[in-house]
């Protein structure tokens, strides 16, 4: 299939039945496909994925049959299967082409201007901030990893002026002709090496968001990150950086913590904006903020749009969420933080001075140390709390620093930091590790632990 993507006739098989997957195989029925999915988790397991394709498509479920792969004219990859699968490779090296369904979306869509939006950490926020200010004057897509997958906007058939999409280093592997008009890179720290033999081959991946931007493009990266600077210098579009300190001339500043922005993106004098919402509290927030506006501007958002933007943006559920304001007690919702770099980032969000914040920590461990926690305790955390799989490594390295119990479940650690608080202080679940030990996702883990607060009495 090495010109214009045709469908009609050609056998799909699409691999993985989490989201992506089930929007990639209702493209390619759409498009008069024949298509199979495939899925080493049983039917059981996929109940609302199967029942929502039905009879229309080729079951292939419990594990995978390299037949599958080297019979089809196409392979749509989900995000969360690795292309290293012994019968992805087998299928490529027959010549069968291998997409992400992001890739497969991008090339359904000629011609729609596209944000894409990567980094370890603060992705999620940086793609809905820049949607939300986009949308000020124009129709916008918003999704990708974020949650729609973008192949649903081609089911949709939905006219939009743009889409801003949040890229992960899953989805980047896949891509092949995928074009950002914009491209952001927040931050590269080391996360997924379950999946990555190091920081160098994850950052590889990240590293094809740029490949495919030409002259007049722009690629955004964070001045205070060199890994992610290299990434974006090699795009052939403009480069503009973000981060704190002294105004610079095409590049986005914040001169101290105070919110305030200024940003040059041609010759002109630095435009200055406040971030002034709740939702975008902390120093990385900042950062989110500076890189989202960047994308604004260049594609055209008035000055006066974006601070609007900025005013209204209500923030993201699972991000810093403050779920509850109990008896002058914040209870927040951080579960979105399942790595040790994105824990730090909203820990870093409270105020040092006094020990005032109750930690609940832990989960599914991704094999990352969490001794950089530790300069972050002092003045800040007032008790830990450990659940998961990973509480024991937890304990161990950061139990010294504050008084500790190991709670097990949250359910317990809610309880257990309802008896621990007073006026002024905060329950923060920021995790730094995966939620599958006990939860589906890390949604059902910060739902769960709204709930559990809400029916405190």
């Amino acid at each position: 299939m090495p010109g214009s993507l045709r469908l009609a006739g050609q056998r799909v098989l699409v691999v993985g039945l989490a989201r992506s997957g089930v929007a990639a195989a209702r493209v390619a029925l759409a498009r008069g496909a024949r298509v199979t999915v495939t899925d080493r988790r049983v039917a059981t397991e996929l109940a609302p994925s199967v029942e929502q394709l039905g009879s229309s498509v080729d079951f292939a479920l419990g594990g995978h049959d390299p037949a599958d792969f080297t019979g089809a004219d196409l392979v749509v990859v989900s995000p969360g299967v690795p292309l290293s699968l012994p019968e992805i490779q087998g299928a490529r090296r027959q010549g069968v082409p291998v997409l992400a369904e992001v890739e497969l979306a991008a090339r359904l869509l000629p011609g729609l201007p596209l944000v894409g939006i990567t980094g370890t950490n603060g992705k999620s926020t940086t793609t809905a901030l820049a949607g939300a200010l986009l949308g000020r004057d124009r129709r916008v897509f918003v999704g990708g990893n974020l949650g729609t997958p973008l192949c649903e906007l081609v089911l949709s058939g939905e006219e939009v002026d743009a889409a801003v999409v949040e890229l992960s280093s899953f989805q980047l592997e896949g891509i092949d002709r995928l074009r950002a008009r914009v491209a952001a890179v927040l931050n590269v720290t080391p996360d997924h090496l379950d999946r990555y033999r190091d920081l160098t081959e994850y950052a590889l991946a990240k590293a094809r968001l740029f490949m495919n931007q030409q002259w007049g493009d722009l690629a955004i990266a964070n001045a205070r990150d060199p890994v992610a600077c290299s990434l974006a210098g090699a795009s052939r579009g403009d480069v503009l950086t973000f981060g704190f300190g002294a105004p610079a001339s095409r590049s986005a500043r914040a001169p101290g913590d105070g919110g305030a922005l200024l940003l040059s993106v041609g010759e002109a004098a630095p435009e200055r904006y406040l971030v002034r919402a709740r939702a975008l509290r902390g120093r990385h927030n900042l950062e989110n903020a500076m890189a989202a506006a960047l994308c604004a501007r260049f594609m055209g958002v008035s000055g006066a749009e974006v601070q609007a933007g900025l005013d209204a943006f209500p923030g993201l559920p699972h991000r810093l969420e403050l779920v509850r304001d109990r008896d002058g007690v914040e209870w927040v919702n951080d579960s979105k933080a399942t790595n040790v770099d994105s824990t730090a980032v909203g820990l870093a969000a409270f105020p040092a001075g006094r020990p005032h914040v109750v930690l609940i920590l832990g989960g599914r461990g991704k094999r990352a140390p969490y001794a950089p926690l530790r300069p972050l305790f002092g003045g800040r955390v007032k008790a830990l709390l450990t659940i998961g799989e990973d509480a024991p490594a937890i304990e161990r390295e950061l139990g010294d620093l504050a008084p500790t119990e190991r709670a097990g479940t949250l359910a317990d650690a809610v309880r257990r930091a309802s008896g621990a608080v007073r006026r002024g202080d905060v329950v923060l679940l920021s995790p730094a590790c995966a939620s599958y030990d006990q939860f589906k996702s890390y949604e059902h883990r910060g739902d769960a632990f709204r709930q559990l607060v809400e029916e405190l009495a």
